[in-house]
């Protein structure tokens, strides 16, 4: 099946540098249209959807391709091999992609030039004392069953969660998580909750602005420090916003930060300290 047709591939702006945008988990490339379009006069866009996400191809669904991480690093790396893109791409990701995007940056050395990493986390459940990640193992387990017997029940659930309360964000999120094939969601779901990249951290080099909101359960501020402490050459700046979606709730804070990096001079320091 042709890639750009099996996921959903949308380009636009100018002939400029590069920025693929890569959705988080129950959602599609639309998230980011306030965003994309900020950029439309300067960068070259291209946006995609994960099988199993948004109008990506419903039959490329393949349950053991996507039960881990890696079905989703190839469908990013597929669609840059579609693209003929080898170099100085900006990944711009959101939640899981994040992971994503650095698990396809170690397998594709030099793809990447940059990444813009937004609520970011390598790990979501807990290891203490060392690592916070937001939530108990149990607590993943019960949302996962939770999907299984209820599913319009747990996009409700977890909607006011990850938008930081109720209202248009979380009624925006419950129509995505509910428009969502769920046997296509649940995998997603258990490849994303379940999975533990916190070693893989100190094998990336490419740099990346870390944008972590300053009130977020699902990836706390204290996953951006981990993370900044952990990413050579990284930048962490804390977004005024609450919950884990600030490309929806506040895209404007979220534009500001990435034109901020995006237009630094070459000869910026990469290991700039915390702001916000």
């Amino acid at each position: 099946m042709d890639v750009l047709h099996r996921n959903h591939v949308t380009q636009r702006g100018t002939d400029g540098p590069v920025l693929l945008f890569a959705h988080g988990f129950g959602c599609s490339q639309t998230v980011w249209s306030e965003v994309a379009c900020a950029f439309e006069s300067s960068h070259r866009e291209i946006l995609f959807d994960y099988v199993g996400s948004g109008n990506a191809s419903a039959v490329a669904f393949d349950e053991v391709r996507y039960s881990t991480l890696s079905g989703y690093v190839q469908d990013l790396l597929e669609v840059c091999d579609a693209l003929h893109l080898q170099s100085d791409v900006t990944l711009v990701a959101h939640s899981v992609s994040c992971t994503i995007g650095m698990l396809a940056a170690l397998e594709r050395p030099g793809l990447f030039g940059r990444m813009i990493l937004l609520g970011p986390s390598p790990c979501f459940i807990n290891h203490p004392p060392e690592y916070i990640g937001g939530f108990e193992r149990a607590d993943l387990t019960d949302l996962l069953t939770l999907m299984e017997e209820n599913y319009v029940g747990w996009a409700e659930y977890l909607a006011p969660v990850a938008a930081g309360e109720a209202g248009p964000v979380a009624a925006d999120l419950t129509t995505r998580f509910c428009s969502t094939d769920p046997v296509a969601a649940k995998a997603f779901a258990r490849a994303t909750f379940f999975s533990d990249q916190r070693t893989i951290l100190s094998r990336i080099h490419t740099p990346c602005l870390i944008l972590q909101n300053r009130d977020d359960v699902m990836a706390p501020r204290a996953v951006g420090e981990y993370l900044h402490q952990r990413l050579q050459g990284s930048t962490l700046q804390v977004l005024d916003a609450r919950g884990h979606c600030a490309h929806l709730s506040c895209p404007d804070l979220v534009i500001a930060a990435m034109r901020a990096y995006l237009f630094l001079t070459p000869a910026a320091d990469p290991h700039r300290g915390v702001a916000g």
